[in-house]
């Protein structure tokens, strides 16, 4: 009995069809392949299609490479069930090239790979994890823009000759108001834009 039942969930297993995407800003590559690694389906599409395309086909598991672009499309493919696997670019090509015999890794590429059980799978996080990535890339960017504009005050005023007092941080309270009091127009403009990022 054991050996039907591996026999069927097997023929379950080689019906099944994958999809690799190559997904741009507006729109996507899709290949569908069999379990022979034959085109079922090539096209290419608004990236809205999508899930209606793989639904009306039957794919059971979707390959694309990591990028921001796939995120929407990575988030709505999931919660409807989609068996999504998400590719390292790099590692991706350097396969493909080797194994495919591809000048670029499109979307027949990643789709080979996925029927192959092949692909370089790379971490793509989703919902409180991803929310949290991005809070702190928006905070590490605004950061270093707020020592830009330090370093560019800074720069201003070394090349006027002037120096700052050393008794008290110059971009504290007194140091900001003795920054003012220079009424220099670049340095009140670097000001004016480092007040909201403090």
């Amino acid at each position: 009995m054991g050996s039907v039942k591996r026999a069927g969930r097997s023929r379950h297993v080689m019906s099944a069809l994958v999809c690799g995407l190559d997904v741009h800003k507006d729109s996507t590559y899709a290949t569908i392949l069999n379990s022979e690694g034959k085109i079922v389906n090539q096209t290419r599409m608004n990236n809205e299609r999508v899930l209606s395309y793989l639904s009306h086909l039957k794919v059971s598991k979707v390959g694309m490479e990591s990028s921001n672009q796939i995120a929407p499309l990575f988030r709505q493919l999931t919660s409807k069930g989609y068996d999504v696997v998400v590719s390292h670019p790099k590692k991706t090509r350097y396969i493909a090239e080797a194994k495919i015999k591809s000048d670029r890794v499109g979307s027949k590429a990643i789709a080979e790979l996925v029927r192959l059980d092949a692909l370089p799978l790379a971490y793509f996080p989703t919902g409180e994890i991803a929310k949290l990535r991005e809070k702190v890339r928006r905070r590490a960017f605004l950061v270093r823009e707020r020592v830009r504009l330090r370093v560019k005050v800074k720069s201003v005023l070394t090349y006027d000759g002037l120096k700052w007092p050393s008794d008290y941080g110059l971009f504290t309270q007194k140091g900001v108001e003795w920054l003012h009091g220079l009424n220099i127009d670049s340095v009140e403009s670097y000001l004016r834009i480092l007040k909201p990022l403090d």
